[in-house]
């Protein structure tokens, strides 16, 4: 019988974070959505206002026989400015904040290990303000979000250029 999981993870906007996790062996599906605040269903309105208290994410289900859950953080960490507290990169607002959201203690150990490794690395020069969080109720988003990336390629191509994201990690993560 399969065994899967379940990630959360927080890197702005949603758009830019399905495509790096789907399509990976083990990765069953990214569902782009809502979580973290307080406002039960909320909408991408709701959300966008910025007083729902909700994180825009991405909710992975994965096998961790064929991608552990440290390959997820392995993969997450460089999809993101983990010292920025206001936003990512062109998406300002706390919906667009960085957060990982733990599903059990072993993935709350590994991702606080990893946010260390970063730490101590000297790769940045501020501090980690990435927040790793108990996950907590789970919204999908809007069907128009889902799968972004595939079904509006080239919008989805000029808001990446655009956001600035591809400029960092390139400096930051691809050294």
């Amino acid at each position: 019988m399969k065994h899967t999981e379940l990630a959360t993870f927080a890197g702005g906007c949603f758009w830019c974070m399905v495509k790096p996790f789907d399509q990976m062996p083990g990765i069953e599906s990214v569902i782009s959505g809502y979580s973290g605040g307080h406002v039960e269903n909320p909408t991408y309105e709701d959300v966008k206002k910025g007083d729902s208290g909700h994180y825009e994410v991405v909710q992975i289900t994965f096998d961790p026989s064929l991608f552990p859950y440290k390959q997820l953080l392995d993969l997450y960490w460089p999809q993101i400015d983990p010292t920025d507290d206001g936003g990512q990169f062109q998406d300002r607002g706390d919906s667009y904040r960085t957060a990982i959201f733990f599903h059990n203690e072993n993935q709350r150990e590994l991702a606080e290990k990893s946010k260390k490794e970063i730490e101590d690395s000297g790769r940045f020069k501020k501090p980690i303000v990435t927040k790793i969080l108990p996950a907590v109720s789970f919204y999908p988003a809007e069907e128009y979000h889902q799968d972004f990336y595939k079904k509006e390629p080239e919008a989805y191509k000029e808001d990446r250029a655009k956001s600035g994201r591809d400029e960092f990690i390139e400096e930051h993560w691809d050294k």
